[in-house]
């Protein structure tokens, strides 16, 4: 009828009773009202809105509608698609589903939070965890260049501190670990993954502010973490100088490379200095005789161990020793992870460094709280905000923050691209390439995975799959670089190419055998090599 009033209603999840959950949207209405004109059946869509959703409760019609009736439109940046990945668990693959349509959700312009509640700020903290799954997923660097100003140029305080949030909110803070790091380290992600150096010329004068507010903030090259530290945590402490002098010692490291980059040696020479005077500060400070890392206070966590081996901070001769405390905290949470914000970027590449593969697949394949298969199993289409957003036996975590669509988590993304597929960059912008899957010893982990990335040099791809019989990798490297093969072998001389002695096929060498991987050295082109 003329006049009838239809009220549309987003949310992300449902009540027991089955009505939409909207308590977690706090003071966001999430709701459309449309005047019916009586004429014949139209569509209606709302204008200048965009809601973050997983069910739409309609009302005020004279008729109960199909789902068929409701259609949800997709709006984001116009990113294509860049790279993909599946495996042989199936869980996984949903998992990496829920990373794209969680970037999806929140790459409208500016890399948000949360598209769905009173909030859709560009938090600086989750961008800079999630750069590098980001731009594996979606074709970023036009969308992170334009963000990059927001960041460098919109929100950084007269002191050097970067902001919370860019473009900046009044709300909000400036120079906390984690978040304000997003300056190097987002501007150093468009050097490694695109080689643009322009990026880092134009904001480098920020950069150099910044890291003049660190030095300035720090004491004996230690430093704290701010408000926010290792922001949803599960055990351990969220603040801590443990991790404020990893994070300051990440980067002074990577701002180094950038003055190296752009052509400013001396500058390079003097991060360089200081961030090896901060490695040596933590060593001091926080790596024990016995192998443990802990804190003036006496506390310690998995984020110390995370940082410390993600970071390469502990000195060679004592991975061993300091492995064992790593494991044991991982234990202690009967053999899951408990780590927040910054533990959890690092956490499996760090198992990985402390020769604890089988331990990082275990972390990757849980499926019970805390995991990321949890989510996936209980039916999310998207990563979570929090580990304990929704559980079986416990429902809803408190609603006052509680997002169903929050990227951050999906920073996992990156080491099943970089480490399971084994695709990554050997210095900027894919000039050269690395391809080396890690593999779970045998009857654990996955039996087979696939990647490929369409990078700024073209697609890369590495496909593996290991049986009773051995194990198989294909490889395609684009046109004009060249890479390095790892293919998992116990003798070397096992190793094929095509099906032929590697010696004798044109463009692969033999570089060494490393830590059960044959290494070799190959051009542009596609390579299938087997091993037992």
């Amino acid at each position: 009828d003329k006049g009838q009033k239809v009220v549309v209603r987003h949310a992300e999840m449902l009540n027991p009773d089955g009505t939409i959950y909207t308590v977690n949207l706090r003071a966001a209405k999430a709701t459309d009202t449309f005047y019916l004109d009586g004429g014949p059946k139209r569509d209606y869509e709302p204008y200048f809105t965009f809601h973050g959703f997983q069910y739409v409760e309609v009302s005020g019609l004279d008729y109960k509608p199909e789902p068929a009736d409701v259609v949800g439109i997709v709006v984001h940046s116009d990113l294509p698609r860049t790279g993909l990945f599946d495996c042989s668990e199936p869980l996984v693959n949903k998992l990496v589903e829920n990373t794209l349509w969680g970037q999806k959700g929140n790459f409208l312009d500016v890399p948000t939070d949360c598209p769905q509640r009173d909030e859709r700020a560009g938090w600086t903290g989750d961008a800079q965890v999630f750069m590098k799954t980001a731009c594996f997923n979606m074709d970023s660097p036009g969308f992170f260049t334009k963000w990059l100003t927001d960041l460098c140029d919109d929100s950084q305080r007269e002191d050097g501190g970067l902001g919370d949030v860019a473009p900046h909110v009044n709300i909000v803070g400036f120079g906390n670990t984690g978040w304000a790091d997003a300056g190097v380290v987002c501007n150093w992600q468009m050097y490694q993954l695109y080689g643009d150096t322009r990026v880092v010329r134009r904001h480098y004068p920020a950069l150099l502010r910044y890291m003049d507010y660190l030095e300035r903030t720090s004491k004996e090259f230690v430093r704290g973490t701010g408000a926010y530290g290792d922001w949803l945590r599960l055990a351990g402490p969220q603040h801590s100088e443990a991790i404020g002098t990893a994070y300051y010692f990440y980067s002074t490291r990577l701002m180094a490379e950038l003055a190296e980059a752009i052509g400013k040696p001396d500058d390079a020479q003097k991060y360089r200095r200081q961030a090896e005077n901060i490695r040596a500060a933590f060593v001091k400070n926080f790596l024990k005789e016995d192998g443990r890392i802990v804190d003036a206070k006496g506390e310690t966590g998995q984020t110390f161990y995370a940082l410390a081996f993600g970071l390469d901070l502990v000195p060679e001769g004592r991975r061993a020793q300091v492995a064992e405390h790593f494991v044991k905290e991982i234990e202690k949470q009967d053999g899951h992870l408990a780590t927040g914000f910054l533990g959890t970027p690092f956490v499996l590449f760090a198992l990985e460094k402390a020769g604890q593969i089988d331990l990082a697949y275990q972390l990757l394949l849980n499926d019970t709280y805390p995991s990321w298969l949890l989510q996936v199993k209980v039916g999310s289409t998207t990563m979570w905000e929090r580990w304990d957003g929704w559980l079986p036996d416990k429902g809803f975590q408190d609603p006052g923050m509680n997002s169903f669509n929050h990227y951050w988590l999906g920073c996992v993304g990156q080491w099943l691209q970089c480490s399971v597929a084994g695709i990554d960059t050997d210095g900027p912008g894919f000039a050269r390439i690395t391809i080396r899957p890690v593999l779970a010893s045998s009857g654990k982990g996955l039996n087979s995975a696939r990647g490929s990335y369409d990078s700024i040099r073209g697609r890369i791809a590495s496909q593996w799959s290991r049986s009773e019989d051995g194990f198989r990798l294909n490889a395609v490297i684009p046109a004009n670089t060249g890479a390095t093969v790892y293919v998992p072998a116990k003798d070397p001389a096992s190793v094929r190419e095509g099906g032929q002695a590697v010696d004798r096929v044109a463009g692969v060498k033999f570089l060494r055998h490393e830590k059960d991987y044959a290494v070799f050295e190959v051009g542009s082109g596609q390579y299938t090599f087997t091993s037992r």
